[in-house]
């Protein structure tokens, strides 16, 4: 084989390598989210699904210039299918445990979840636990909210009822057959502002935070989608969704407007401490 045929074949070895790489260049995302919890994301009239994840999900895909691919899902196959290699991440909210955390990596935290209390609009404010007791609390059985009020049932001097749904447990707040509403702040924020007759109360803070979950081997896709979320946050675009979804303006300081150093949520497993400045051009 001559020098020259040699020199032709291997320019067009590399140009056959070149046009692969570039239509392999990934250009949608497939992301996965639990379709039925409002207002994150639930059905809309007309078709489709709409909520505060679905709108952080399709902001996110504008700003790196791909299509998102979202697919609602059972919450409890979400993970499964991400570790399976259906979904590239999960845009459902999701707790940042020490558990999960072991087994996929996750984004800084980009909303805080706490409970929130929920009673008819005109009633007492309350500011402490201690100011509960002999209230009767609705909640949503079998939930988180449904555990946390029973271990304080003989703390706090409060009754529990259980509902099969917070809407149930909701409804019993304003047919007087409870005191008050426990759930997710969130879920409460979309409660009150559907429903002039409710008022936000007592603020529970848990510490927690809701992440994004990536596979553990997949860093360079987490870095790149937390890059968003950070200027989504100093940019005030996380703070007008909440607003636009739970009627709620976070406060200075907390997990909606404060972008984390590093990438991953401090604390936790797969958190990768590397400073970098914020590129939001």
């Amino acid at each position: 084989m001559t020098m020259a045929r040699r020199v032709l074949l291997s320019v067009c070895g590399l140009a056959l390598m070149a046009s692969v790489g570039t239509a392999s260049a990934q250009d949608t995302y497939k992301v996965a989210l639990d379709g039925t919890f409002a207002p994150h994301a639930m059905p809309k009239l007309g078709g489709g699904i709409e909520g505060f994840n679905v709108d952080l999900a399709n902001e996110i895909g504008e700003r790196l210039g791909v299509e998102m691919d979202i697919t609602a899902a059972q919450f409890s196959g979400l993970l499964p299918g991400l570790q399976a290699g259906t979904y590239d991440f999960i845009v459902a909210p999701t707790t940042i445990t020490e558990e999960r955390a072991d087994n996929v990596l996750f984004s800084e935290g980009y909303l805080d979840t706490d409970f929130q209390f929920v009673v008819k609009a005109g009633t007492e404010e309350f500011t402490d636990l201690a100011q509960f007791e002999g209230k009767t609390i609705a909640v949503n059985k079998g939930s988180a909210y449904d555990a946390w009020v029973r271990s304080l049932a003989d703390e706090i001097g409060w009754t529990v009822e259980s509902y099969g749904t917070n809407t149930d447990a909701i409804q019993a707040v304003l047919a007087g057959r409870a005191d008050a509403n426990v759930a997710g702040n969130t879920v409460s924020a979309w409660a009150v502002k559907k429903n002039p007759q409710l008022a936000l109360s007592y603020l529970h803070s848990t510490g927690l935070v809701w992440g994004m979950p990536f596979r553990k081997d997949d860093a360079e896709t987490r870095d790149k989608v937390e890059r968003v979320i950070e200027c989504m946050k100093a940019d005030g675009t996380i703070a007008a969704l909440s607003e636009k979804w739970f009627g709620v303006t976070p406060p200075e300081g907390s997990t909606p407007v404060t972008p984390l150093k590093g990438f991953g949520q401090p604390g936790f497993a797969g958190y990768d401490e590397t400073e970098h400045e914020l590129d939001c051009g």
